[in-house]
């Protein structure tokens, strides 16, 4: 019953204090506008409800809020940082395709003590802060979204009738998410050795980005050998059997990191050896004498102009020798002795094969495969550090935009 005169200040709200019952009982349970109902302590991922205050522990890790999938305008949240944690294990809060202060990207809560009050406004500036930081000046600060392209090393060529090696795994996308002041691995992948006097090439090396890998590109096989397995496969070698080339996408990537490499079939090639595969496309079989091709790579525009990456070694010949694919593939070799065309630094470009002379000598090495790289794009408004070194990059800004290239070694990178 409703209370007749003025209600004591300490005597809970209930429906009957509604005029005309418009509001009920269970409208006051679960928030009404311009009320809140406060929850538990929360300490993992959630999806916030309209109307609600979560106190946020962060103390034993960081965690995600995401906001409503469907705001109605008024809609109001509150968020606070009960231990005070925020400034070491940040609360993330994801707008669940919505926006936040008029931007799409997830937004960090990163001061201790730190407590916000977002009110949904409309479609063109969603969420707002309607009320803002309890202790500490950091507020609601944007998540950096990265764009990537990591290409890892290519494949060394084998030696004798030898294969060209594939190039390295290809791996690019955009809208990738990082938080501030956090260590992520940046690894450049070296390129694989060339083999010696009949010996398979060697694995180029995997390059990293975070939680992207792109794997190094498969070996090129020496004489009478099968290609090997990797970002690209590398090509099977001749030699009077027909020798398959190694898988490429291997590991599995989604999408795919790599082709195939070439095939060498039977001495009617001349004794050839295949064509490491490329990003984009397999490398070539030996077909009636004509030697494997090395496999395409795939352009990127990251930097802000068109590169080819990642293309397959061709393959050596007793007769003729594979060209290397677009994206820095060796080029094969022809006859005895001497060394076949190196894949492209820099671009993950497999070896070429080194070829034999009809004589049955075995002097000589098949290219060493391309070093890979890794790139990275962001808003200028943020820099990227290198806490310890161990990498070798340089950093182009135009259009609002920054870019990195690392070219060589490992080490970890902050975004600030």
């Amino acid at each position: 019953m409703a209370f007749v005169g003025r209600k004591p200040t300490n005597a809970p709200l209930t429906a009957d204090d509604i005029p005309n019952g418009i509001i009920g009982a269970a409208d006051l349970a679960s928030g009404i506008s311009g009320l809140i109902t406060w929850q538990s302590v929360q300490t993992s991922d959630f999806t916030a409800v309209a109307g609600r205050g979560y106190p946020c522990n962060t103390t034993s890790a960081a965690f995600t809020v995401t906001l409503p999938a469907t705001p109605s305008v008024g809609d109001t949240i509150i968020l606070l940082d009960y231990a005070g944690t925020f400034d070491t294990n940040n609360l993330t809060i994801n707008p669940n395709s919505n926006k936040i202060e008029g931007g799409t990207a997830n937004l960090l809560l990163t001061g201790d003590r730190e407590g916000v009050t977002l009110t949904y406004i409309d479609s063109t500036q969603g969420w707002l802060a309607s009320s803002g930081i309890q202790e500490g000046t950091d507020g609601l600060s944007p998540i950096p979204l990265v764009e990537y392209l990591v290409v890892a090393g290519g494949g060394g060529g084998g030696a004798d009738d030898a294969a060209g090696g594939g190039a390295g795994g290809f791996r690019t996308a955009s809208g990738f998410s990082v938080n501030l002041a956090t260590n992520y691995t940046v690894t450049v992948g070296a390129g694989g050795a060339g083999g010696v006097n009949s010996a398979n090439g060697s694995v180029g090396s995997n390059s990293v980005f975070s939680s992207i890998t792109s794997n190094g590109g498969g070996r090129g096989a020496g004489e009478g050998n099968d290609g090997g397995n990797g970002g690209s496969g590398g090509g099977g070698a001749g030699g009077g059997n027909t020798n398959v080339g190694g898988l490429g996408n291997t590991p599995s990537t989604s999408p795919s990191q790599g082709n195939n490499g070439g095939n060498a079939i039977s001495q009617e090639s001349g004794y050839g050896g295949g064509g490491g595969g490329g990003a984009g496309a397999v490398g070539a079989n030996t077909v009636n004498g004509s030697n494997g091709n090395g496999g395409n790579g795939t352009a990127s525009s990251i930097t802000g102009s068109s590169v080819t990456y990642a293309g397959g070694g061709g393959g050596g010949s007793r007769i003729t020798a594979g060209s290397g694919g677009s994206g820095g593939g060796g080029a094969g070799a022809v006859g005895n002795g001497g060394t076949a065309t190196a894949g492209t630094v820099n671009t993950g470009g497999g070896g070429g094969g080194h070829g034999n002379d009809s004589g049955g000598g075995q002097s000589g090495t098949g290219g060493a495969g391309g070093s890979g790289i890794v790139i990275l794009k962001y808003n200028s408004s943020f820099t990227i550090s290198n806490p310890g070194g161990g990498l070798t990059s340089s950093t182009t800004t135009a259009g609002g935009f920054s870019v990195t290239s690392f070219t060589a070694g490992t080490g970890n990178i902050q975004f600030n």
